[in-house]
């Protein structure tokens, strides 16, 4: 009789934990997998690929303005949202079914339900069943958070965009991170009046400044009312607020929220969110306004807590995440950890990467530590922005650089006559010639950046990029034709 009942048990069904539940099964492993919501995590179900299709979405009103431009017939447009969000949900259905199938065929027993750690070595179910493992694997990912203040209660998180029942008019957006800025284009794009506030000085923080400014200064010419150094004093409920008098807008309906328990003491508001609205808004200036829907966008925590981690043992760290090596371990010598739950990289392909180097390790006898060096990623916004490496200012505390970079309008949109601006720039190595980051902002810049990572992750230098020859006429030409730096240091 086997001692355990599985040898590898994985809590989360996202991209990282079933494609380490499957790797590992593919290698004779006994393997089982529990997801208590829906199987394909925060990037399938609520996170990057129906926001991805939003995106896409939210994009046709300005190409229908441009194809007049190019000489098209095209009648005045307007966007429906009930039937784009049916549509996107049989898309999410089906990508469910198919990780779904991808598991049983590659021989993983599924439980849907929430376990708990009750040792190093077993699990418990909801319903008191218990299950042993050799290995278990935590994958469980984050959620979005409020912020700690009266009445947060009344917001929406970005989980809750993709099950309103009907778009609002108006919007404030709380936050100035990448998913802050994205839904901020995508409902602008489609028809919805958004006001950020984001209390740092420039939005998209930690990111290249000249590329964020670009952005920054794109999202305003498109409409978006963007106020830094702005934060909520206060929120209520329209009808609530101080001295309150008729609304100043209709609130939109909305559908159940995720995280919809106890958000208010209207008890319609448990299960639709547009209960919670119009809410008045004070800001730090001194600006009242009422909105249809206020949405905070203030950052993702760890899924860790209430699972047992820290009775068993494992290491959490300041934020709820989940200590681990380079090898994925845990303080606890049979437990790992991947994906967003660590908090090491909060990016659904290197979750994937993670639980690969995990089977590795572990089943294959190759011990493989993660790299979580120069990766290549996307926000997308309108323009998008894709960078891989340093941003500037970090490299010219790093070493001697230079800079080159370039910013104009493209011909596409110039034609159209929108005022659309792009930008390329390369940071480079004064020592080496090699370039240490590459930062675009311009339509299909994630594209762009997935080609343009593979040579920087290869350390390819400035001169390697000029031997180039470059495809004429595209926007991506300028990566290889800017011959002097605009600046060093």
């Amino acid at each position: 009789m086997a001692e355990f009942d599985y040898d590898l048990f994985v809590i989360g069904g996202g991209s990282g934990g079933v494609r380490a539940a499957r790797v590992a099964a593919a290698t004779g492993a006994r393997v089982a997998l529990a997801e208590e919501y829906r199987m394909g995590g925060t990037c399938v179900i609520r996170g990057c690929v129906p926001k991805k299709l939003m995106v896409f979405a939210s994009e046709y009103k300005e190409v229908f303005a441009d194809a007049r431009t190019y000489g098209w017939d095209v009648d005045e447009c307007t966007f429906d949202w009930p039937s784009f969000r049916s549509h996107l949900h049989k898309e999410l259905d089906r990508l469910e079914s198919v990780y779904r199938s991808l598991l049983d065929k590659s021989g993983v027993e599924i439980f849907d339900s929430r376990v708990t750690l009750k040792d190093p070595h077993t699990v418990q179910f909801a319903n008191g069943v218990t299950k042993s493992a050799k290995h278990i694997l935590v994958a469980t990912g984050g959620h979005p958070n409020r912020p700690d203040m009266e009445n947060a209660h009344l917001g929406i998180v970005s989980n809750d965009i993709f099950l309103m029942e009907e778009l609002p008019k108006s919007i404030l957006i709380v936050g100035g991170g990448y998913i802050a800025c994205e839904f901020a284009c995508i409902l602008n794009g489609l028809g919805v009046d958004v006001t950020l506030y984001y209390r740092g000085a420039q939005i998209l923080r930690g990111f290249d400044d000249e590329a964020r400014g670009l952005i920054a200064d794109m999202m305003r010419e498109k409409g978006i009312d963007i106020h830094v150094g702005t934060n909520i004093v206060e929120m209520a409920p329209d009808s609530d607020r101080p001295e309150a008098g008729p609304a100043g807008s209709d609130a939109a309906m909305g559908a159940p929220s995720e995280h919809g328990k106890g958000i208010a003491s209207n008890p319609k508001s448990e299960t639709d969110p547009a209960a919670r609205g119009p809410v008045w808004v004070k800001s730090t200036n001194g600006h009242e306004q009422v909105f249809d829907h206020v949405m905070f966008a203030t950052g993702r925590d760890p899924s860790s807590h209430d699972m047992g981690l820290e009775e068993v043992g494992v290491k959490l760290g300041r934020r709820g995440e989940i200590v681990v090596d380079e090898y994925s371990q845990t303080n606890v010598p049979s437990i790992y950890a991947i994906g967003d739950v660590t908090k090491r990289v909060e990016l659904t392909p290197v979750a994937i990467r993670e639980g690969m180097a995990f089977v590795e390790t572990v089943f294959k006898g190759n011990p493989t530590p993660v790299d979580h060096e120069l990766i290549p990623s996307a926000i997308f916004t309108q323009p998008e922005m894709g960078t891989i490496g340093m941003t500037e200012e970090d490299a010219r505390e790093q070493e001697e650089i230079e800079v080159y970079s370039t910013s104009f309008r493209p011909m596409q949109t110039a034609f159209a006559d929108r005022p659309d601006r792009v930008m390329m720039k390369l940071i480079v190595s004064k020592r080496t010639r090699v370039v240490l980051g590459c930062h675009i902002v311009s339509p299909n810049a994630g594209e762009m950046i997935q080609m343009a990572g593979i040579a920087v992750k290869m350390g390819a230098t400035k001169e390697q990029f000029d031997q180039t020859c470059a495809v004429h006429p595209t926007i991506s030409e300028e990566l290889v034709t800017m011959r002097d730096p605009i600046r060093s240091s």
